[in-house]
């Protein structure tokens, strides 16, 4: 039987022996530090890493805080086309703030840029549109969060965490995707 801290690490290291380096990079280490604070001063960056389904806030080049999210249906590559499910990748600026959204609260990134218009119109196709990263749906109110990939190609994270967000998130904010 394993006691105290040697419970932990076997927690830690059971993805490697169930299921190898694969399953270890997807696992990840366990969180064993606190929650960081709440963020009280604006942020100057969001990177999202989609294969890790993680948002991180960023002031300054410091990462101050992270944020689990959900993606679209298809997350796998890039956004080429609208309603293919997946989420943009690239360098983008919030360009809108809507507190009125289907979903609680949206942040608007400035996708499709002019890249994304000429590959879908060599294909013959519509770019798509409408990605933000926002809440929870407002139907859901007071129900537990949607988990795993569910959006159209939006980053969801919960109503709290969007809520931060709003409070610190300018319009002009760099946004990078990355897979």
């Amino acid at each position: 039987m394993i006691s105290g801290g040697g419970a932990l690490l076997a927690a830690w290291l059971a993805p490697i022996a169930a299921g190898g380096i694969a399953a270890w990079d997807a696992a990840g280490p366990p969180d064993l530090l606190p929650p960081p604070p709440a963020l009280t001063q604006r942020i100057d960056r969001i990177v999202v890493y989609k294969h890790h389904r993680r948002l991180i806030a960023y002031r300054g080049g410091e990462a101050l805080k992270g944020y689990s999210i959900g993606l679209g249906f298809a997350p796998e590559g890039d956004k080429s086309r609208q309603g293919d499910g997946r989420t943009p990748e690239g360098l983008f600026r919030i360009d809108q703030r809507n507190g009125q959204s289907q979903y609680h609260l949206s942040l608007g990134i400035d996708y499709p840029q002019p890249e994304d218009v000429r590959r879908a119109a060599e294909l013959g196709v519509s770019p798509g549109g409408d990605i933000f990263i926002h809440g929870q749906p407002n139907q859901r109110k007071g129900a537990p969060d949607l988990r795993g990939d569910w959006t159209a190609g939006c980053m969801a994270v919960s109503d709290a965490g969007i809520e931060e967000l709003w409070r610190v998130v300018p319009l002009g904010t760099e946004v990078e995707i990355l897979p």
